[in-house]
């Protein structure tokens, strides 16, 4: 194993779909990285995903990321030399806009900022948070047929609409101001600080997972979108016009820690999709075709674009064709269904 010398990552949310391939990205281009997480057995579990690197992985239990003082063992050692903030709530069903989501989003994101300028001691060279298309695109303007979305646009979603909104809006709401915290927070710490920020906004998150996947629960949003189609009846309608895969979204946030052109920037991570488009290329499959409906072989429903190439530019992304992310993501659902159908 080749010893770890780019230094230490702190990442926040590496439990999840996303976070898994974050890790995995991180160790394999020579980072260590400390995985914060609820509780001693969430961690262990995470760990357990990557017995090759058992070596450069370290833990640290965060029981409630609104608060910075609980970062402060994290940093203790003072190993900490970069943080990746990939965690934040997801709830499309809140009882409470506010108290669920809202708050919890954004005190997430300028608590673990707090915690670098407080505990880092000028070691932290950049933060990298884990935004989303949701913080770009404008959901009152529906399909936006003729218009491309880029870095520039932000969802307009004030605080007191998305208290008031319907789930899904006010997670979409959550995300914007989430970021929007974070910009103004490195604004606010000018001179402070010795970091750079960046955020990375991907539209739906599809591919395999990072690691065996052994059932099908408590999938992440995206993956389960897709595996609801398996054995469906009909294509579903337009949700969101982009996607990436959770490799690429992996490669932007640790190449971003490394390019100092990064600094300052939010990238989107995103092709432009239709969920028709998925299905034509992922029943070229044989064993696909067979479980995923047919749908309107060829349909290209008109909406908005958007524009993903300043990522590719700056830090050298080289997108995955949507046949390859779409056709593994499904062979590892199909293999996880059968290891479920078998216990």
């Amino acid at each position: 194993m080749t010893v770890q010398n780019k230094g230490t990552i702190l990442i926040t949310g590496g439990g999840g779909y996303v976070g898994g391939h974050i890790i995995r990205e991180a160790l394999e281009s020579g980072f260590s990285v400390r995985i914060t997480g609820r509780s001693a057995s969430s961690l262990a579990r995470t760990v357990s995903r990557f017995p090759s690197y058992t070596s450069s992985l370290s833990t640290v239990v965060v029981p409630d990321m609104t608060r910075p003082e609980v970062y402060e063992s994290a940093f203790a050692d003072g190993a900490i030399t970069h943080i990746v903030h990939a965690a934040s709530p997801f709830n499309l069903a809140p009882e409470d806009n506010v108290r669920d989501l809202l708050e919890p989003a954004v005190r997430g994101a300028t608590a673990v900022l707090d915690a670098a300028l407080r505990y880092g001691a000028g070691r932290v060279k950049a933060v990298v948070a884990t935004s989303s298309f949701a913080a770009v695109v404008d959901p009152a303007m529906g399909l936006r047929e003729g218009y491309t979305y880029s870095e520039g646009d932000w969802n307009p979603t004030t605080w007191d609409q998305a208290a008031k909104a319907d789930g899904v809006v006010a997670y979409c709401a959550s995300k914007a101001l989430a970021e929007r915290a974070m910009w103004e927070w490195v604004g606010a710490h000018k001179g402070e600080v010795g970091f750079g920020l960046v955020t990375i906004c991907p539209a739906w998150v599809f591919g395999p997972y990072a690691y065996e996947l052994r059932d099908t629960k408590g999938l992440s949003e995206s993956v389960q979108l897709l595996n609801a189609i398996v054995d469906a009846d009909k294509v579903p309608d337009f949700d969101i016009g982009g996607y990436a895969d959770a490799r690429e979204v992996a490669f932007a946030h640790i190449r971003a820690l490394e390019v100092p052109e990064a600094r300052g920037k939010r990238f989107i991570v995103s092709q432009d999709f239709r969920h028709q488009a998925a299905l034509d290329v992922a029943r070229e499959d044989p064993v696909l075709a067979e479980r995923l409906p047919e749908g309107k072989k060829g349909e290209w429903v008109p909406a908005y674009r958007i524009d993903g190439s300043l990522v590719t530019r700056v830090l050298g992304l080289k997108y995955r064709s949507l046949k390859d992310t779409i056709v593994q993501t499904y062979r590892q659902l199909l293999k996880a269904r059968e290891a479920e159908a078998s216990t």
